[in-house]
Protein backbone atom coordinates (compact mmCIF):
# COMPACT_ATOMS: atom_id res chain seq x y z
CA UNK A 1 0.00 0.00 0.00
CA UNK A 2 1.37 3.73 -0.86
CA UNK A 3 2.25 5.99 2.04
CA UNK A 4 -0.49 8.59 2.01
CA UNK A 5 0.69 11.99 -0.11
CA UNK A 6 2.10 14.81 2.37
CA UNK A 7 -1.15 17.06 1.70
CA UNK A 8 -3.27 13.61 3.20
CA UNK A 9 -1.45 14.09 6.32
CA UNK A 10 -3.29 16.05 9.30
CA UNK A 11 -1.75 19.61 10.43
CA UNK A 12 -1.19 18.69 14.14
CA UNK A 13 -1.59 21.05 16.87
CA UNK A 14 -0.07 20.82 20.09
CA UNK A 15 -1.70 22.39 23.11
CA UNK A 16 -5.83 22.64 23.67
CA UNK A 17 -5.73 26.13 24.88
CA UNK A 18 -7.06 29.66 23.96
CA UNK A 19 -4.77 29.36 20.81
CA UNK A 20 -4.65 25.63 19.70
CA UNK A 21 -8.64 25.49 19.56
CA UNK A 22 -8.54 28.89 17.54
CA UNK A 23 -6.08 26.95 15.06
CA UNK A 24 -8.00 23.97 14.58
CA UNK A 25 -11.17 25.59 14.17
CA UNK A 26 -9.38 27.84 11.41
CA UNK A 27 -8.15 24.73 9.87
CA UNK A 28 -11.25 22.81 9.80
CA UNK A 29 -13.02 25.90 8.37
CA UNK A 30 -10.42 26.03 5.47
CA UNK A 31 -11.22 22.13 5.14
CA UNK A 32 -8.02 21.00 6.87
CA UNK A 33 -7.75 18.02 8.90
CA UNK A 34 -6.24 19.20 12.51
CA UNK A 35 -5.20 16.60 15.27
CA UNK A 36 -4.88 18.66 18.24
CA UNK A 37 -2.77 16.91 21.14
CA UNK A 38 -3.57 17.84 24.78
CA UNK A 39 -1.16 16.41 27.73
CA UNK A 40 -3.65 17.43 30.43
CA UNK A 41 -7.08 15.53 30.47
CA UNK A 42 -9.14 18.38 28.90
CA UNK A 43 -9.24 21.13 27.34
CA UNK A 44 -7.29 24.58 29.05
CA UNK A 45 -6.06 22.28 31.40
CA UNK A 46 -2.91 25.14 32.11
CA UNK A 47 -6.00 27.57 31.88
CA UNK A 48 -7.81 25.85 34.57
CA UNK A 49 -4.81 26.05 37.00
CA UNK A 50 -5.19 29.54 37.57
CA UNK A 51 -9.15 29.37 37.29
CA UNK A 52 -9.89 31.50 40.19
CA UNK A 53 -7.99 34.26 38.39
CA UNK A 54 -10.26 36.90 36.33
CA UNK A 55 -8.72 38.16 33.54
CA UNK A 56 -8.39 41.74 32.26
CA UNK A 57 -9.68 41.26 28.89
CA UNK A 58 -13.04 41.33 28.40
CA UNK A 59 -15.76 38.59 26.67
CA UNK A 60 -15.29 40.41 23.12
CA UNK A 61 -11.48 40.39 22.92
CA UNK A 62 -10.91 36.44 23.81
CA UNK A 63 -12.99 34.35 21.63
CA UNK A 64 -11.71 33.56 18.17
CA UNK A 65 -14.14 34.18 14.89
CA UNK A 66 -13.84 31.01 13.59
CA UNK A 67 -14.29 29.17 16.43
CA UNK A 68 -17.71 31.09 17.28
CA UNK A 69 -18.55 30.38 13.98
CA UNK A 70 -17.84 26.69 14.61
CA UNK A 71 -19.74 27.03 17.47
CA UNK A 72 -23.05 28.78 16.21
CA UNK A 73 -24.90 25.69 14.86
CA UNK A 74 -24.41 24.02 18.36
CA UNK A 75 -26.65 27.16 20.19
CA UNK A 76 -23.54 28.86 21.73
CA UNK A 77 -23.66 32.29 22.35
CA UNK A 78 -20.56 34.55 23.66
CA UNK A 79 -21.23 35.63 27.29
CA UNK A 80 -21.43 39.28 27.65
CA UNK A 81 -18.61 40.90 25.48
CA UNK A 82 -18.33 44.03 28.83
CA UNK A 83 -18.30 41.17 31.19
CA UNK A 84 -14.27 39.95 32.67
CA UNK A 85 -14.34 36.09 32.98
CA UNK A 86 -11.99 33.78 35.20
CA UNK A 87 -9.56 31.43 34.02
CA UNK A 88 -12.57 29.06 35.18
CA UNK A 89 -15.54 30.76 33.50
CA UNK A 90 -13.11 30.78 30.25
CA UNK A 91 -12.22 27.29 29.99
CA UNK A 92 -16.13 26.23 30.96
CA UNK A 93 -18.48 28.56 29.01
CA UNK A 94 -15.97 28.69 25.69
CA UNK A 95 -13.00 26.44 25.64
CA UNK A 96 -14.92 22.53 26.81
CA UNK A 97 -17.96 23.53 24.70
CA UNK A 98 -15.57 23.66 21.38
CA UNK A 99 -13.52 21.25 22.70
CA UNK A 100 -16.85 19.29 22.27
CA UNK A 101 -17.55 20.23 18.75
CA UNK A 102 -14.09 19.36 17.96
CA UNK A 103 -14.48 16.18 19.59
CA UNK A 104 -12.13 13.55 17.71
CA UNK A 105 -9.79 15.76 16.48
CA UNK A 106 -8.08 16.37 20.10
CA UNK A 107 -6.23 13.52 21.86
CA UNK A 108 -5.95 14.11 25.78
CA UNK A 109 -3.36 12.85 27.68
CA UNK A 110 -1.14 12.89 24.82
CA UNK A 111 2.24 14.79 25.41
CA UNK A 112 4.44 15.89 22.62
CA UNK A 113 8.20 15.03 23.63
CA UNK A 114 9.88 14.92 19.64
CA UNK A 115 9.33 16.75 16.40
CA UNK A 116 11.42 15.95 13.56
CA UNK A 117 11.24 15.71 9.94
CA UNK A 118 10.67 11.64 8.93
CA UNK A 119 13.97 9.99 8.94
CA UNK A 120 16.09 13.37 8.90
CA UNK A 121 17.93 14.36 11.55
CA UNK A 122 18.56 18.51 11.67
CA UNK A 123 21.68 18.19 10.09
CA UNK A 124 20.51 15.90 6.63
CA UNK A 125 19.70 18.23 3.84
CA UNK A 126 19.31 16.10 1.38
CA UNK A 127 15.41 15.56 0.79
CA UNK A 128 14.50 16.92 3.99
CA UNK A 129 11.59 19.32 2.62
CA UNK A 130 9.67 16.49 1.02
CA UNK A 131 9.41 14.77 3.93
CA UNK A 132 6.09 14.60 6.37
CA UNK A 133 6.96 15.77 10.39
CA UNK A 134 7.05 13.22 12.22
CA UNK A 135 5.30 13.91 16.17
CA UNK A 136 6.66 11.35 18.40
CA UNK A 137 4.30 11.68 22.02
CA UNK A 138 3.97 10.06 24.82
CA UNK A 139 0.64 8.94 26.17
CA UNK A 140 -1.03 9.32 29.85
CA UNK A 141 -1.07 4.89 29.80
CA UNK A 142 2.86 5.24 29.60
CA UNK A 143 2.72 4.12 25.85
CA UNK A 144 4.29 6.09 23.24
CA UNK A 145 3.43 6.63 19.01
CA UNK A 146 4.54 8.73 16.07
CA UNK A 147 2.29 10.79 14.51
CA UNK A 148 2.92 12.00 10.60
CA UNK A 149 1.68 15.17 10.01
CA UNK A 150 1.87 17.70 6.69
CA UNK A 151 2.56 21.26 9.40
CA UNK A 152 3.35 21.73 13.33
CA UNK A 153 1.34 24.25 15.02
CA UNK A 154 2.93 24.29 18.58
CA UNK A 155 0.65 26.42 20.71
CA UNK A 156 2.05 24.86 23.82
CA UNK A 157 2.59 28.27 25.20
CA UNK A 158 4.56 28.66 28.44
CA UNK A 159 2.42 27.66 31.50
CA UNK A 160 5.21 24.43 32.57
CA UNK A 161 8.31 26.24 32.30
CA UNK A 162 8.17 29.14 35.02
CA UNK A 163 11.16 31.36 35.41
CA UNK A 164 13.24 31.00 38.42
CA UNK A 165 13.90 33.31 41.45
CA UNK A 166 17.55 33.78 40.75
CA UNK A 167 18.14 37.27 39.07
CA UNK A 168 20.08 35.80 36.50
CA UNK A 169 17.33 33.68 35.20
CA UNK A 170 19.02 30.63 36.97
CA UNK A 171 17.71 28.79 40.09
CA UNK A 172 19.13 30.67 42.75
CA UNK A 173 21.44 28.48 45.33
CA UNK A 174 19.17 26.94 47.88
CA UNK A 175 16.01 27.64 45.48
CA UNK A 176 15.73 24.11 44.47
CA UNK A 177 15.82 22.76 48.23
CA UNK A 178 13.47 24.65 49.62
CA UNK A 179 10.49 24.23 47.11
CA UNK A 180 8.48 23.16 49.41
CA UNK A 181 8.20 26.78 50.51
CA UNK A 182 8.14 27.86 47.20
CA UNK A 183 5.40 28.75 44.60
CA UNK A 184 5.60 29.90 40.48
CA UNK A 185 1.71 30.34 40.81
CA UNK A 186 -0.93 33.00 42.18
CA UNK A 187 -2.13 31.36 44.96
CA UNK A 188 -5.63 30.48 45.37
CA UNK A 189 -7.13 31.67 48.63
CA UNK A 190 -10.36 30.28 48.07
CA UNK A 191 -8.80 26.19 48.47
CA UNK A 192 -8.66 25.97 52.37
CA UNK A 193 -5.53 23.90 52.40
CA UNK A 194 -3.87 26.84 50.15
CA UNK A 195 -5.33 29.53 52.44
CA UNK A 196 -3.63 28.18 55.88
CA UNK A 197 -0.80 28.11 53.95
CA UNK A 198 -0.71 31.77 53.78
CA UNK A 199 -2.59 33.18 57.19
CA UNK A 200 -1.03 34.42 59.33
CA UNK A 201 2.23 34.26 57.73
CA UNK A 202 5.09 36.35 56.44
CA UNK A 203 5.12 36.02 52.45
CA UNK A 204 7.51 37.40 49.97
CA UNK A 205 6.06 37.82 46.40
CA UNK A 206 9.08 38.52 43.58
CA UNK A 207 8.01 40.05 40.53
CA UNK A 208 6.64 43.07 38.99
CA UNK A 209 3.69 42.82 36.94
CA UNK A 210 0.02 41.72 36.70
CA UNK A 211 0.64 38.04 38.40
CA UNK A 212 2.78 40.07 41.39
CA UNK A 213 -0.22 42.62 41.49
CA UNK A 214 -2.71 40.15 42.13
CA UNK A 215 -0.88 37.78 44.39
CA UNK A 216 -0.48 41.34 46.30
CA UNK A 217 -4.25 42.26 46.21
CA UNK A 218 -5.19 38.78 47.09
CA UNK A 219 -2.89 38.35 50.31
CA UNK A 220 -4.02 41.82 51.51
CA UNK A 221 -7.60 40.91 51.14
CA UNK A 222 -6.39 37.93 53.52
CA UNK A 223 -4.68 39.94 55.89
CA UNK A 224 -7.80 41.45 56.70
CA UNK A 225 -9.17 38.47 57.81
CA UNK A 226 -6.08 36.92 59.11
CA UNK A 227 -3.94 38.94 62.00
CA UNK A 228 -0.24 38.54 61.08
CA UNK A 229 -0.84 37.93 57.76
CA UNK A 230 2.00 40.38 55.53
CA UNK A 231 3.84 39.97 52.10
CA UNK A 232 7.15 41.55 51.49
CA UNK A 233 7.10 42.75 47.67
CA UNK A 234 10.85 41.79 46.25
CA UNK A 235 11.48 44.04 43.40
CA UNK A 236 14.76 44.14 41.24
CA UNK A 237 14.26 47.98 40.40
CA UNK A 238 13.02 50.69 42.12
CA UNK A 239 9.48 51.87 42.89
CA UNK A 240 8.98 55.15 39.90
CA UNK A 241 6.03 56.48 38.36
CA UNK A 242 5.42 53.72 36.47
CA UNK A 243 5.87 50.44 38.78
CA UNK A 244 2.12 49.97 40.00
CA UNK A 245 0.88 50.49 36.10
CA UNK A 246 -0.95 52.57 34.41
CA UNK A 247 -3.75 53.31 37.16
CA UNK A 248 -6.75 55.08 36.09
CA UNK A 249 -5.08 56.05 32.72
CA UNK A 250 -4.44 52.39 31.71
CA UNK A 251 -6.27 51.66 27.91
CA UNK A 252 -7.30 48.34 29.99
CA UNK A 253 -9.25 49.47 32.72
CA UNK A 254 -9.08 46.23 34.66
CA UNK A 255 -5.41 45.88 34.37
CA UNK A 256 -5.20 49.07 35.62
CA UNK A 257 -7.10 48.49 38.90
CA UNK A 258 -5.54 46.03 39.47
CA UNK A 259 -2.17 48.08 40.04
CA UNK A 260 -4.41 50.48 42.31
CA UNK A 261 -4.70 47.61 44.62
CA UNK A 262 -1.61 46.21 44.97
CA UNK A 263 -0.80 50.17 45.68
CA UNK A 264 -3.21 49.89 48.20
CA UNK A 265 -1.85 46.75 50.00
CA UNK A 266 1.40 48.44 50.37
CA UNK A 267 -0.45 52.20 51.57
CA UNK A 268 -2.17 50.29 53.89
CA UNK A 269 0.83 48.79 55.52
CA UNK A 270 0.03 44.69 54.48
CA UNK A 271 2.72 44.86 52.05
CA UNK A 272 6.38 46.21 52.32
CA UNK A 273 8.90 46.44 50.20
CA UNK A 274 12.62 45.35 49.50
CA UNK A 275 13.45 47.55 45.98
CA UNK A 276 17.02 46.99 44.20
CA UNK A 277 17.18 43.21 45.27
CA UNK A 278 18.25 40.78 42.51
CA UNK A 279 18.45 37.59 44.61
CA UNK A 280 21.08 35.15 44.43
CA UNK A 281 20.59 32.69 46.84
CA UNK A 282 17.87 31.40 49.72
CA UNK A 283 19.18 30.38 52.85
CA UNK A 284 17.30 28.71 55.82
CA UNK A 285 16.52 29.83 58.98
CA UNK A 286 15.01 27.07 60.73
CA UNK A 287 11.50 26.44 59.33
CA UNK A 288 12.03 29.82 57.70
CA UNK A 289 13.40 31.51 54.09
CA UNK A 290 16.08 33.84 54.11
CA UNK A 291 16.10 35.33 50.57
CA UNK A 292 19.89 36.95 49.84
CA UNK A 293 21.17 39.43 46.98
CA UNK A 294 23.88 39.74 44.75
CA UNK A 295 25.42 41.70 47.37
CA UNK A 296 25.15 39.73 50.55
CA UNK A 297 21.95 41.79 51.38
CA UNK A 298 19.84 39.88 53.66
CA UNK A 299 16.03 39.91 53.81
CA UNK A 300 14.03 39.21 57.21
CA UNK A 301 13.11 35.90 57.34
CA UNK A 302 9.91 35.03 55.48
CA UNK A 303 7.52 31.81 55.60
CA UNK A 304 6.75 31.39 51.97
CA UNK A 305 8.00 32.61 48.80
CA UNK A 306 5.59 33.60 45.37
CA UNK A 307 7.86 33.83 42.70
CA UNK A 308 6.23 35.36 39.54
CA UNK A 309 9.24 36.24 37.69
CA UNK A 310 7.86 35.69 34.14
CA UNK A 311 7.78 32.05 31.82
CA UNK A 312 9.83 30.76 29.42
CA UNK A 313 9.20 28.40 26.21
CA UNK A 314 10.02 24.73 26.37
CA UNK A 315 12.37 24.00 23.13
CA UNK A 316 13.41 20.57 24.08
CA UNK A 317 11.28 18.63 22.49
CA UNK A 318 12.24 20.70 19.21
CA UNK A 319 15.69 19.95 19.27
CA UNK A 320 15.48 18.24 15.54
CA UNK A 321 13.80 21.02 13.74
CA UNK A 322 15.59 23.71 12.50
CA UNK A 323 14.38 27.24 14.61
CA UNK A 324 15.31 30.68 13.51
CA UNK A 325 14.81 32.35 16.82
CA UNK A 326 15.84 35.43 18.46
CA UNK A 327 19.25 35.12 21.03
CA UNK A 328 17.60 37.17 23.92
CA UNK A 329 13.51 36.48 23.79
CA UNK A 330 13.70 32.44 21.84
CA UNK A 331 11.00 34.26 20.00
CA UNK A 332 11.28 34.09 16.14
CA UNK A 333 13.54 36.53 14.82
CA UNK A 334 11.16 38.45 12.68
CA UNK A 335 8.84 39.15 15.63
CA UNK A 336 11.27 39.49 18.14
CA UNK A 337 12.15 43.47 17.24
CA UNK A 338 8.35 44.17 17.61
CA UNK A 339 8.03 42.82 21.26
CA UNK A 340 11.14 43.34 22.40
CA UNK A 341 10.93 44.68 26.22
CA UNK A 342 14.65 45.81 25.97
CA UNK A 343 13.82 48.22 23.51
CA UNK A 344 9.94 48.97 23.18
CA UNK A 345 9.88 50.62 26.69
CA UNK A 346 6.73 52.14 25.16
CA UNK A 347 5.56 50.69 22.29
CA UNK A 348 2.54 48.81 20.31
CA UNK A 349 1.42 45.12 20.18
CA UNK A 350 1.86 44.92 16.85
CA UNK A 351 -0.92 42.32 15.04
CA UNK A 352 1.38 39.87 12.65
CA UNK A 353 0.91 37.13 11.04
CA UNK A 354 3.18 34.09 9.01
CA UNK A 355 5.30 35.66 7.57
CA UNK A 356 7.05 36.83 11.34
CA UNK A 357 6.77 33.58 12.34
CA UNK A 358 8.09 31.28 9.66
CA UNK A 359 11.71 29.49 10.20
CA UNK A 360 14.19 28.12 8.00
CA UNK A 361 11.81 24.56 8.54
CA UNK A 362 8.78 25.12 6.37
CA UNK A 363 5.88 23.92 8.07
CA UNK A 364 6.43 24.03 11.81
CA UNK A 365 4.89 27.27 13.09
CA UNK A 366 5.48 28.45 17.00
CA UNK A 367 2.15 30.31 18.24
CA UNK A 368 0.55 31.84 21.20
CA UNK A 369 2.36 32.43 24.20
CA UNK A 370 5.30 30.42 22.71
CA UNK A 371 5.75 32.98 20.18
CA UNK A 372 6.61 35.48 22.41
CA UNK A 373 9.47 33.39 23.92
CA UNK A 374 10.20 35.25 27.20
CA UNK A 375 8.39 38.74 26.46
CA UNK A 376 5.61 39.46 28.96
CA UNK A 377 3.35 41.10 25.95
CA UNK A 378 0.92 38.96 24.32
CA UNK A 379 -2.69 39.48 23.83
CA UNK A 380 -5.17 36.83 22.90
CA UNK A 381 -6.68 38.37 19.73
CA UNK A 382 -2.88 39.12 19.07
CA UNK A 383 -2.82 34.76 19.12
CA UNK A 384 -6.22 34.27 16.85
CA UNK A 385 -4.54 36.50 14.39
CA UNK A 386 -1.66 34.78 14.03
CA UNK A 387 -3.24 31.42 13.57
CA UNK A 388 -5.89 33.08 11.24
CA UNK A 389 -2.93 33.95 8.92
CA UNK A 390 -0.96 30.51 9.32
CA UNK A 391 -4.22 28.26 8.10
CA UNK A 392 -4.68 30.65 5.51
CA UNK A 393 -1.01 30.42 3.94
CA UNK A 394 -1.04 26.28 4.71
CA UNK A 395 -4.49 25.88 2.34
CA UNK A 396 -2.67 27.94 -0.20
CA UNK A 397 -4.49 31.45 0.26
CA UNK A 398 -1.41 33.71 0.48
CA UNK A 399 -3.23 36.90 -0.24
CA UNK A 400 -5.21 36.37 3.32
CA UNK A 401 -2.49 34.83 4.78
CA UNK A 402 -0.64 38.63 4.55
CA UNK A 403 -3.61 40.48 4.86
CA UNK A 404 -3.89 42.02 8.74
CA UNK A 405 -7.06 41.27 10.02
CA UNK A 406 -6.65 42.42 13.63
CA UNK A 407 -6.48 46.21 14.86
CA UNK A 408 -5.23 46.53 18.78
CA UNK A 409 -5.34 49.12 20.65
CA UNK A 410 -1.71 50.88 20.84
CA UNK A 411 -1.70 49.53 24.37
CA UNK A 412 2.12 50.68 25.26
CA UNK A 413 4.90 48.90 27.65
CA UNK A 414 6.18 51.38 29.79
CA UNK A 415 9.34 50.34 31.38
CA UNK A 416 9.84 47.26 29.47
CA UNK A 417 10.99 44.01 31.38
CA UNK A 418 14.60 45.02 29.47
CA UNK A 419 15.25 47.95 31.35
CA UNK A 420 17.91 46.94 33.90
CA UNK A 421 18.87 50.13 36.83
CA UNK A 422 17.33 52.85 34.07
CA UNK A 423 14.32 54.61 35.75
CA UNK A 424 15.00 57.74 34.23
CA UNK A 425 13.85 55.27 31.28
CA UNK A 426 11.28 53.70 33.41
CA UNK A 427 9.70 57.19 34.09
CA UNK A 428 9.69 58.56 30.61
CA UNK A 429 6.65 60.74 29.96
CA UNK A 430 4.65 63.25 32.58
CA UNK A 431 3.81 62.17 35.79
CA UNK A 432 6.38 58.68 35.04
CA UNK A 433 2.99 57.50 32.90
CA UNK A 434 4.31 56.87 29.61
CA UNK A 435 1.37 55.60 27.45
CA UNK A 436 -0.24 54.88 30.58
CA UNK A 437 0.38 51.09 30.58
CA UNK A 438 2.13 48.80 32.77
CA UNK A 439 5.22 46.67 31.98
CA UNK A 440 3.05 43.63 30.84
CA UNK A 441 0.24 43.29 28.81
CA UNK A 442 -0.59 39.61 29.48
CA UNK A 443 -4.42 38.66 29.06
CA UNK A 444 -5.05 37.20 32.51
CA UNK A 445 -4.38 38.63 35.48
CA UNK A 446 -2.61 35.85 36.75
CA UNK A 447 -1.96 34.20 33.93
CA UNK A 448 1.44 33.79 31.74
CA UNK A 449 -1.73 33.98 30.89
CA UNK A 450 -1.80 32.24 30.00
CA UNK A 451 -1.05 30.41 29.30
CA UNK A 452 -0.78 27.74 29.35
CA UNK A 453 -2.28 26.89 25.19
CA UNK A 454 -2.18 30.74 24.47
Amino acid sequence: MNAPSTDQLPVVVIGAGPIGLAAAAHLVARGIEPLVLEAGPSAGTAVRDWAHVRLFSPWSEITDPAAEKLLAPTGWTRPDGSAYPTGGDWAEQYLRPLADVLDDKIRYGATAVGVARAGRDRIVDSGRDEQPFTVHIALADGREERISARAVIDASGTWSTPSPLGADGLPALGEKSAADHISYRVPDLGDPAVRARYAGKRTAVVGSGASAFTALAHLADLAEDEPGTHAVWILRRGITGSTFGGGEADQLPARGALGLRAKAAVEAGHAGTATGFRTQAVDRDGDRLVLVDENGRRLDPVDEVIVLTGFRPDLSFLSEIRLGLDERLQAPTALAPLIDPNVHSCGTVYPHGVNELSHPEQGVYLVGMKSYGRAPTFLAMTGYEQVRSITAALAGDREAAERVELTLPETGVCGGAGLFDEPEAAQAGPDGGCCGAPATVQIGTGAPASSGGC
